[in-house]
């Protein structure tokens, strides 16, 4: 049978152009359609921007960068080298996180143990982009988040580039570094300057990885409220994924 669609007939037209493609790649194809992906810089408002567009869609949310944050939390506390990918593994096997999506907030547990209000101190901060650049981590990140069942909202650095490259919009969050400062001091009692010296610092470790997909829509978070960047994002939301 020949492929009448054509943005299935793109996708696997380098392996097999002219029939369709086996019904469980053909689910997964419309599973990513049910996704949005937002994606950004560090501290640009990525969560609350998340929670506020899964909970006008009445789907959950999911944020990558909590695992991110839970394993360079748990590796810390065993006292390991967090350049060490291997030795962080197996302390994730041997302690496994398991990621609580819910459109008003995630949560991540161990073992009975919640660690979502752990995730966010200055020690995390300091060593997620270590963690967070070592390529059998983002490969363990990214199964957990790619067997989670859709519809949802993604959050992260690479959700739209790497982790859902099919999914059905695809947002990227900036602000410059001094307003994202701002922000963040808000959040922590820490002075503004620190701050942003660390988000600098903290953008130019996540340059790579950070990137925004293509096909994205990159908004510039600083001039509007949490309210317009919400209602910016809905508005331009295809109908297949407002209609899942």
């Amino acid at each position: 049978m020949r492929c009448r669609c054509p943005a299935l007939k793109d996708l696997f037209a380098a392996s097999c152009p002219e029939v369709l493609p086996p019904a469980s790649v053909r689910t997964l194809y419309t599973a990513q359609l049910m996704i949005v992906t937002i994606d950004g810089v560090a501290a640009s408002g990525k969560s609350s921007v998340s929670g506020g567009v899964a909970r006008a869609l009445g789907v959950p949310y999911v944020s990558s960068g909590l695992l991110y944050r839970a394993a360079t939390l748990l590796g810390l506390e065993a006292g390991l080298d967090l350049h060490d990918a291997p030795a962080l593994l197996a302390h994730l096997q041997t302690h496994p996180l398991r990621l609580e999506p819910l459109a008003e907030g995630n949560r991540v547990w161990q073992d009975g143990r919640e660690l979502t209000d752990e995730l966010h101190s200055t020690r995390v901060d300091r060593g997620v982009s270590v963690v967070a650049v070592l390529p059998e981590v983002r490969a363990w990140v990214d199964a957990q988040l790619r067997a989670l069942p859709s519809p949802f909202v993604a959050e992260g650095r690479d959700m739209g580039t790497n982790v859902f490259p099919r999914a059905g919009a695809k947002f990227y969050l900036t602000a410059s570094p001094h307003i994202r400062a701002q922000r963040r001091a808000q959040e922590r009692p820490e002075d503004v300057p620190a701050i942003e010296a660390a988000l600098i610092r903290r953008d130019e470790l996540d340059r790579v990885q950070s990137a925004p997909a293509l096909d994205a829509v990159v908004i510039d978070t600083g001039p509007l409220t949490l309210d317009g960047v919400i209602q910016t994002i809905l508005a331009q939301l295809p109908e297949q994924v407002t209609s899942a």
